[in-house]
């Protein structure tokens, strides 16, 4: 080990010599910062992967080995076919989950996708699985973390898991949703395997949202780019994101975030280009409902003619040496059946319903990311994600050194006009159109269309989809590509890439209103971003609060509320009193019809609708929403004047670190979403790994925060550091440069080589 830290400490150069080069297949040097940042440096992308890999099971072991039985339809064996799992947005029971996993995953399709996506691609994902598994036979298992020692499912694995886990990534804001519609569909006449309950999956209330902004050099105060990156994702689980920094001299230098396994950053900064993503408008699927062949309940018509459905048998294993469950699932051309009765997809003697997934096989992305967080301007950028459509389901926001900013919504979607769209309803379509596009599976004609150069048959090309890039600014906060510069609308695209001209949501209200506030008060710079981006300023406040003060005013009934109301500030920090109370109010007076005198004006989407209707009825309702809100803050035994940082905490260990921010239905740009805990609130979902990133000279100049902190482990040095950095809005300044590197580093750099 001395000789080691000896050849470390001599540089890059002579670590990576030719005979190391020659002597090991995998070879990585990690180099912890404070808050246990791992800075990796290999010679070659397998490199790369090893080593994020390793230090990413140092952190994560026991969720990502769970996240590994998950993805490989085991759950019901390891934790019981009655647990449950958190898939996409929903729990599902485990029995459920493993049926949908072993149905929708096709290793060898997904094989033919990997090895498509060039040397690098395969070369960091087979690094990632050596160093992972290199880190279980470093541990041993009796150092395994207790929440997992022992269990049969902390295992190593093998390249398919990764293409499993991979799939589910690409999922989630399409069939990993529809997962119990799909596993528990059967035909009339059949033992019905469970009942499904669930509604339809509301693109709306997709929670992995985000904000992000890209500035032009016309508006910034050096005349370079500049990002704010402030995705909102879940505190907990395999959706978390882990900082790292990974360089291959030459090849890649690229710092920023990934989730469970990531075997690079995709999702932050090189010395070139910064980006970030939100959750996109547009949907990634359509639903088709079948015509079925009156003879037979497993087949049906198109054009007339019977075509037999898919029948694929599945088989879970079970604990205790239970006999298998064994299920029988169906598919069409137009992909999965489902069956969601409270949305009247039903599964009769004439009518089915299917649902296509465009990110079904989707094994583009990791070589679109590659291409990104190598890339050294916008264009390149705009070039990976339009050539691959390999980003799965969120917006592209990026600026460079030059002062160029792009937002492109470019994705795997569905290739369906608006004309195709209307051609192929059905009487229920417009009963779903909310959620989802519901097309005639008996035409043939209704099939996504295919043109020339795309990747795959049926998707949108690029070319039909929403770019914006400029030299002032871009941003999205999950309303619909229309809006990505509020001064200049994108002309109307397709309905399924989202909804154009039509109302936005109080968040990207609040983000455009600060955004012009931020351009008209001087050049933008790092210290003013991030003052906006930690702001937690309400919307909802801004416009409701005066107004409901003049009315509850006088009101006996609602008098101690509407003191407490009197307090608050109109923001969601630490010192905002009253602000809880608010928070209840609004999520039940924004459920009151015609509570806006000025309705939505598409010439002025930014401050309409507005003014609060205050009078008769409707200011009947409000007091009555107000009343209800003090009786459920006084129920929970919190004071309705209350500080939020006395109300919104998160634990760690025996700490209670008081969290800002709020819900985005309020208008909130920082999105902290709460569940009741006994005491207060407590994050499940919010501002996650925020940064704000311009460039100097030299390189990238990047302030970064992890909300929940580098590691879940209660064991870890990193498990609260920078969650009380956050309640404090303090920021780090990312160590990027071997100097800032060196001058940051905890501990002894780690070498690790097989």
């Amino acid at each position: 080990m001395g000789k080691a830290m000896l050849v470390a400490a001599a540089g890059v150069a002579l670590l990576w010599g030719g005979a190391a080069q020659a002597k090991y297949r995998y070879a990585a040097t990690i180099t912890r910062t404070t808050h246990g940042v791992p800075h990796i440096v290999a010679q070659d992308w397998r490199g790369a992967g090893y080593g994020v890999g390793y230090a990413y099971a140092q952190d994560n072991l026991c969720m990502i080995a769970e996240e590994f039985a998950t993805v490989a339809g085991e759950r019901s064996l390891h934790f019981g076919p009655k647990g449950s799992a958190t898939l996409g947005f929903q729990s599902v029971d485990n029995l459920s989950s493993d049926l949908f996993f072993r149905s929708a995953i096709d290793l060898p399709k997904l094989r033919r996708g990997a090895a498509a996506q060039g040397a690098a691609a395969l070369a960091l994902t087979a690094g990632w699985v050596a160093g992972y598994n290199r880190y279980l036979k470093d541990l041993g298992p009796d150092k395994v973390p207790a929440e997992c020692r022992g269990k049969a499912w902390v295992r190593p694995i093998t390249a398919d898991d990764m293409l499993r886990l991979n799939e589910k990534q690409m999922l989630l804001a399409s069939s990993l949703n529809f997962a119990p519609a799909i596993a528990n569909a059967a035909p009339p006449g059949s033992e019905a395997p469970a009942k499904v309950s669930m509604a339809l999956p509301d693109p709306a209330q997709f929670e992995v949202a985000s904000n992000g902004w890209a500035f032009g050099g016309d508006v910034t105060a050096n005349g370079k780019g500049m990002v704010i990156g402030n995705p909102h994702f879940p505190w907990h689980g395999p959706s978390r994101f882990w900082q790292m920094h990974v360089t291959i001299p030459g090849k890649m230098d690229t710092a920023g975030v990934g989730i469970a396994g990531s075997p690079f950053p995709t999702l932050g900064f090189n010395k070139d280009i910064a980006w970030t993503h939100t959750v996109t408008a547009a949907r990634h699927f359509t639903l088709y409902q079948l015509t079925l062949d009156p003879n037979d309940p497993t087949a049906y018509l198109v054009d007339g003619k019977s075509e037999k459905m898919v029948a694929k048998s599945i088989s879970v294993p079970m604990p205790d040496g239970a006999a298998p469950v064994t299920r029988t699932l169906y598919s069409t051309r137009f992909g999965a059946v489902i069956v969601i009765p409270q949305a009247m997809a039903t599964w009769s003697k004439t009518t089915a319903f299917a649902m296509r997934d465009a990110n079904a096989g989707n094994q583009r992305g990791i070589g679109t990311w590659v291409r990104i967080a190598t890339a050294k301007t916008v264009g390149e950028v705009r070039a990976a994600v339009s050539e691959t459509l390999g980003i799965p389901w969120v917006n592209t926001i990026v600026a460079d050194r030059h002062g160029d900013a792009l937002h492109a919504d470019v994705t795997a979607v569905p290739n369906v006009s608006a004309e195709k769209e209307k051609a192929c309803a059905t009487p229920l379509s417009a009963v779903v159109a909310r959620t989802a596009i519901l097309l005639d599976g008996s035409k043939s004609a209704c099939a996504w269309d295919a043109v020339s150069g795309t990747p795959v048959p049926g998707l949108m090309p690029a070319s039909d989809q929403a770019v914006q890039q400029r030299r002032d600014y871009v941003a999205n906060m999950n309303d619909s590509y229309w809006l990505s510069n509020a001064d200049h609308p994108h002309p109307v695209l397709s309905p399924i890439l989202g909804e154009a001209e039509k109302p936005v949501s109080l968040r990207t209200r609040s983000g455009f209103i600060e955004t012009r506030a931020l351009i008209a008060g001087g050049k933008v710079d790092h210290e003013r971003a991030k003052a906006m981006t930690f702001a937690n300023k309400s919307q909802a406040g801004e416009l409701a609060l005066k107004p409901l003060l003049a009315l509850c005013a006088g009101k006996a009934d609602v008098a101690d509320a509407c003191a407490a109301l009197g307090k608050w500030d109109g923001r969601f920090d630490l010192d905002s009193r009253g602000a809880w109370l608010f928070d209840r109010f609004w999520m039940k007076a924004a459920r009151v019809p015609g509570i806006w005198a000025v309705p939505f004006d598409a010439k002025d989407p930014v401050h309409t609708p507005r003014d609060l209707v205050t009078g008769g009825e409707t200011g009947d309702k409000l007091i009555a929403a107000l009343k209800a809100a003090a009786a459920e803050v006084t129920k929970a035994g919190i004071a309705l004047d209350a500080r939020w940082g006395d109300v919104a905490f998160a634990r760690r260990i025996t700490d209670r670190i008081p969290i800002h921010g709020g819900d985005g239905a309020l208008g909130v740009l920082n999105v902290q979403m709460m569940v009741p805990v006994p005491g207060g609130l407590t994050p499940r979902h919010g501002s996650s790994y925020v940064q704000v990133v311009g460039f100097d000279d030299a390189g990238p100049v990047a302030d970064t925060i992890l909300s929940y902190s580098q590691s879940p482990d209660p064991q870890s040095p990193w498990f609260g550091d920078q969650t009380r950095m956050y309640s404090t809005k303090q920021w780090v300044r990312f160590p990027f440069t071997p100097a800032q590197i060196a001058a940051a580093k905890v501990g002894e750099a780690v070498r690790i080589a097989e």
